[in-house]
């Protein structure tokens, strides 16, 4: 039996202690999982799962509100569509009216806006998805970072300058909003609701599937816009025993059928359509207007999600080229290898994320651990982007202390399924990364 982790988080979520975050050595990668053994041999496996907690587990329906435009029928299309086929509860279905079509909407009538938002939104809701392609700027700001942050100068750019930095950035949280007091947002863009509609099927299609693709990192002959090649190879030394990366110099890649990273620096990227890209893939490239998404100045970041990739990212104003305004790839697929959303991920890779949006299907997770409960046995799946070690502790009470380590598993880069049973001893169960903050309570 498949237990639904996001599912269990949204109703368990006061317990899981989210406003200590450990240290970046030892929280990378870690979480937990307590198991509440049956009472008695009589008690179902059905009825045991029910009583399973993830205290660290991905984003979910119920900790993402939708906005909708009232005002743009594709919007509501859209909205619809999403919310049936992720579940979303209808409290966290946000509908608003303002005037769709336009590529900017003016700070006041944002500002509006998103009073009328906030008040709606159900205090657990994590991060926004918003229903339409245009607008996709709040003058200065995208519409996803204004949404996250309120419109705000600070995340503006005077003269190529540096903007405020977000806190989310490499961040351990799962929960933006209980610990940085942000709602990350990412827009489920199109050109046709058909298009969208691919697009979020491709999100779920890629749900837990530990994808084996090819990561594709491309040192261009664009000297402005090859700037993140300088971190590529510490990217391939640092990933490269998890996932398969290739870092090349050449300015595109033709005829590949395993793309599931693509990050790149041009201003139109040539031979999309020639590429096969797994679900759940990340694409992007480094320019300046590559978040303009109905304009053809520069490739509009839509060309990716219409090529296959199930999100990308773009400058909605001149950022200049500096590396902390765009997503940095190891950055970036380390929080995915964790089990992050692709939202998540996405987010925590933009040091300076003001003038980028984000768009694609917020909650794709083809990382996210899974536990398959069978009876007296218990199945984790998992991805790691490095080798570790998990514990697995005991108490008597499902709160703690958890103490004695009953047994360890080690865990290489990559792929991971691990099978136990559950000692009698204990009544409550938890695994944690040795060494984590987690094992030291």
């Amino acid at each position: 039996m498949t237990c639904n982790v996001s599912h269990i988080i949204g109703r368990r979520r006061d317990g899981e202690g989210r406003t200590r975050e450990p240290s970046v050595a030892g929280r990378l990668l870690w979480f937990v999982l307590l198991l509440v053994t049956a009472v008695s041999q009589g008690v179902k496996a059905e009825e045991s799962s029910d009583r399973l907690l993830f205290s660290r587990g991905t984003l979910g329906p119920q900790e993402l509100a939708v906005i909708v435009n009232e005002a743009d029928p594709s919007s509501i299309a859209i909205g619809n569509y999403y919310q049936k086929r992720r579940g979303i509860p209808e409290e966290n279905m946000i509908r608003v009216s303002f005037p769709s079509g336009s590529d900017n909407l003016p700070r006041a009538l944002f500002e509006s806006l998103k009073r009328t938002v906030d008040n709606r939104t159900p205090a657990r809701v994590q991060a926004y998805a918003l229903t339409w392609m245009a607008p996709f700027r709040v003058d200065c700001m995208s519409i996803t970072s204004a949404f996250a942050f309120g419109f705000d100068e600070a995340y503006c750019s005077s003269k190529c300058g540096e903007t405020k930095l977000s806190g989310y950035f490499h961040s351990a949280s799962r929960a933006p909003y209980t610990d940085h007091r942000i709602r990350p947002a990412m827009m489920l863009a199109g050109r046709t609701v058909q298009d969208v509609r691919n697009l979020i099927d491709r999100g779920i299609a890629s749900d837990r599937t530990y994808p084996t693709g090819t990561g594709y990192l491309l040192n261009t002959s664009d000297k402005h816009r090859r700037v993140r090649a300088v971190t590529f190879d510490k990217t391939v030394d640092a990933l490269g025993a998890a996932i398969r990366l290739r870092r090349m110099d050449a300015d595109f890649i033709s005829d590949k059928r395993d793309v599931l990273f693509y990050f790149t620096g041009l201003a139109k990227v040539p031979d999309l359509d020639t590429l096969s890209f797994v679900p759940g893939a990340m694409a992007d490239h480094l320019t300046s207007f590559g978040g303009r998404l109905t304009e053809n100045a520069q490739m509009s970041s839509v060309r990716w999600l219409e090529a296959g990739a199930t999100a990308s990212y773009g400058t909605v104003t001149e950022p200049c080229n500096i590396l902390s305004k765009f997503p940095h790839p190891a950055v970036a697929i380390w929080h995915y290898l964790e089990g992050d959303t692709i939202l998540e991920a996405y987010w925590k890779s933009v040091a300076r994320p003001g003038e980028g949006v984000f768009i694609g299907e917020p909650l794709a997770a083809p990382f996210a651990p899974q536990l398959i409960n069978h009876e007296d046995q218990v199945t984790v799946k998992l991805f790691s982007p490095r080798p570790h070690m998990l514990v697995l502790q005991a108490a008597a009470s499902a709160i703690g202390p958890y103490r004695s380590a009953i047994k360890t598993y080690p865990l290489r880069p990559g792929y991971n399924e691990l099978s136990f049973r559950l000692p009698d001893a204990a009544a409550f169960y938890r695994l944690a990364y040795l060494g984590s903050e987690e094992t030291k309570k």
